[in-house]
């Protein structure tokens, strides 16, 4: 007996309902990029190894899918690794490509392989598919579509501001109200470091820190204790656990916290600009939430970190985030060219809609009309006008076969097709056709002419 098929763990097949759902997101979120200027890039689906590993932190290196070299790959491989069962010196022998893990260092490799042909400031967003090896559950996938744009090019703050009225503008057309945008800055954290004597392990410390909502309080604690920061730095942190308040109150807060330290202070000032603007040009449904513990573990970001938080009422992980990466280009030789960012999290964001309600009931109703084959005669009259419905801009078609008329309107049915044409002997004796609505069940005859009118 044949084995079923099946998918990899982590992996969809979408079904027609869903692929139209997801087209109603991936569009919205287009159109919004476009409105703020943004231009369309695509780059390969796997890159170069070496473009990728380093990039993320040890966590994300491991979530890396590597891909075999091609034919025999054991030929080049490193013997002296394989035969201590060395997996992290084996694989670069045999693993030169990998699949990319995420949109944004590809696009720093992209901008510095082409940054004769860009003008910068450079705005492009992307909307491909990434891959990470990570453990499957509810909303995190092994296989995902991120839709990212970034601005390089500018140290300009306008920058972060835009983007927190991108994030507004997507869920406020996708009629999500309550998202709630959270804002940090790396400079902060850096301060935060500074001051309790830990600024050699800054990534240990925001990594701990940003499994706060997470694991809780005592267990942070005890993660920063593990990775060598004393504890007397610890307890100068009890002020940070229990920030609360409004924007400008946790501001007040940390300029006290932060007062011996410049660079925090610069933190404090870029989140101050951005909140007063943010203020004075209002969000439609959207609101911006200081959190200093959020740190995004990754190591590029050095100025403003943001992550979208979906409606309370859903139990769902971030639905977007991004921030600011002042030399990611460095990486790939092109030095001080400044960058800004944000993705939008395509798969969690469906949950959201789906455990809401909010896609428009029309969505998947991609065909007006299906025509009733009653024979060839009959179905070559039918094609005439489907062609004409086509030219008009209205999507119908004809049932291809010449089955039993019942059979024919169940199919219209269970595709959630609104309406059906009848062109049998009568109609092509009168020249007219026969509209039925499948939810009324009324039918009406008329012209051609009519017809266009009336699906149109």
């Amino acid at each position: 007996m044949a084995k079923k098929p099946s998918i990899p763990k982590g992996t969809r097949d979408f079904n027609p309902e869903e692929v139209a759902k997801r087209n109603y997101i991936f569009n919205t979120i287009r159109q919004k990029f476009e409105r703020f200027g943004f231009q369309p890039i695509e780059t390969p689906s796997f890159e170069n190894s070496e473009t990728l590993m380093g990039k993320y932190g040890e966590e994300g290196d491991r979530l890396i899918f590597k891909i075999l070299n091609s034919g025999d790959f054991l030929s080049k491989a490193n013997q002296e690794a394989y035969a201590a069962k060395d997996a992290l010196k084996l694989t670069p022998s045999i693993s030169e490509k990998a699949l990319r893990y995420d949109l944004t260092v590809p696009f720093a490799r992209y901008v510095v392989q082409h940054q004769n042909d860009i003008e910068m400031p450079f705005k492009r967003y992307q909307i491909q598919p990434v891959w990470r090896a990570d453990r499957p559950q509810k909303g995190r996938f092994r296989e995902f579509f991120q839709c990212d744009a970034d601005v390089v090019g500018s140290q300009s703050l306008w920058q972060e501001v835009e983007f927190v009225q991108l994030y507004d503008a997507v869920f406020t057309a996708l009629k999500l109200d309550g998202v709630t945008i959270k804002i940090n800055n790396r400079k902060i954290l850096a301060g935060i470091a500074e001051v309790i004597g830990a600024q050699d392990k800054l990534i240990d410390f925001t990594v701990a820190l940003d499994k706060l909502d997470k694991i809780g309080e005592a267990k942070v604690k005890e993660e920063m204790l593990g990775k060598g920061i004393p504890e007397s730095g610890i307890e100068k942190l009890q002020p940070l656990f229990s920030l609360s308040g409004t924007f400008e109150s946790q501001i007040a807060q940390l300029k006290t916290i932060l007062s011996t330290s410049e660079q925090g202070k610069k933190g404090i000032e870029e989140l101050e600009f951005i909140d007063k603007a943010i203020c004075e040009l209002k969000l439609q449904s959207a609101s911006l939430e200081l959190d200093v513990t959020l740190a995004r573990g990754l190591n590029y970001y050095t100025g403003a970190i943001l992550e979208v938080s979906a409606p309370k009422e859903v139990a769902m992980g971030s639905i977007g985030g991004g921030g600011r990466y002042d030399d990611l280009t460095g990486i790939f030789g092109l030095k001080d060219v400044s960058g800004v960012g944000i993705s939008f999290g395509l798969d969690r964001i469906y949950l959201v809609l789906e455990a809401l309600n909010l896609f428009p009931e029309t969505i998947t109703n991609t065909v007006k009309a299906l025509f009733i084959n009653f024979g060839e005669t009959e179905a070559l009259a039918s094609m005439k006008a489907i062609k004409e419905l086509r030219e008009n801009g209205i999507n119908a078609e004809l049932y291809p076969d010449n089955k039993k008329t019942v059979r024919q309107f169940n199919y219209a049915n269970k595709r959630n097709i609104p309406n059906v044409v009848l062109v049998g002997a009568s109609e092509l004796e009168a020249g007219t056709y026969t509209l039925k609505n499948m939810d009324s069940g009324d039918q009406q005859s008329v012209d051609l002419e009519t017809l266009v009118a009336l699906l149109k």
